[in-house]
């Protein structure tokens, strides 16, 4: 009798690495791991950011899904070729030398991809795109940013403002409705949209909320929020994890068929 797979598609995700009792830390906040393991029905695993103990060619084989999360860190300019960032922004060049290069080969292997926040921001410079540093400060905009950190931290998740999805495009597939309240906690948003990346969202005044790869047959989302955070009460947040995951199952099955096959 035939037995439908048991087993949990594989999502590597890529850790943040900073300092921890005077150690260096490599670590993924708890948030995409319970988004994953509950909503997205995937095995998470943590890849470190060391440069050095990632081969690309082992971690491809051996998944069906990546992601990357949002951080307290922010892409290092010099990766999209502006000066330097202001000596007092929390920077991450552990986690930029990984996952900028583990990234475009993900991609070229066919396998789902979700970026959220700083992921997002990452899948924008791994296309040649460039990042607006304190978008709150430019004319016109919304301030994005977290607000008052004295809060609950749950709260630093309440919705913040509508994004505008695209119809036709991956993240239509996902939602009901045209407009969609979302939380937004970040300061540096998309500057100059990268080569091959379609736009998916939009908020009110104008900046970019997500993207997908247009050339991908394959899941690809990057969204600029925290659905993370709000699975449990959002269904765009619901539906993005579901669908990744199904993506991932999907990558599963050819992996395990091609594997038996060999």
């Amino acid at each position: 009798m035939n037995h439908p797979n048991p087993r949990r598609p594989v999502v590597a995700i890529v850790a943040d690495r900073f300092e921890r009792q005077k150690h260096a830390t490599h670590a993924v906040l708890e948030g995409y791991v319970h988004a994953l393991a509950q909503v997205a029905k995937v095995l998470p695993i943590i890849v470190p950011a060391h440069a050095e103990g990632v081969d690309a060619e082992t971690l491809i084989s051996s998944i069906d899904g990546f992601l990357l999360t949002g951080s307290p860190s922010n892409v290092a300019a010099e990766r999209y070729d502006a000066p330097p960032l202001p000596v007092s922004t929390v920077i991450d060049p552990a986690r930029d030398a990984v996952s900028l290069q583990l990234l475009p080969l993900i991609l070229e292997a066919g396998l789902p991809f979700l970026g959220i926040c700083r992921g997002f921001q990452e899948l924008n410079v791994a296309f040649g795109g460039s990042l607006e540093r304190a978008v709150h400060d430019q004319p016109g905009r919304l301030d994005h940013r977290e607000g008052d950190h004295e809060r609950p931290v749950e709260r630093w998740y309440d919705d913040r403002h509508a994004i505008g999805i695209i119809p036709g495009g991956r993240l239509a597939k996902l939602s009901a409705q045209a407009t969609v309240m979302v939380n937004s906690l970040h300061h540096q948003g998309v500057d100059r949209l990268g080569e091959g990346l379609r736009v998916e969202a939009k908020a009110p005044d104008g900046l970019i909320e997500a993207i997908s790869v247009e050339s991908a047959t394959q899941f690809t989302l990057g969204v600029q929020w925290h659905p993370e955070m709000r699975v449990g009460d959002s269904p765009l947040a619901h539906a993005i994890f579901t669908a990744f995951g199904d993506a991932c199952r999907t990558r599963q099955e050819e992996r395990l068929q091609s594997h038996h096959s060999n």
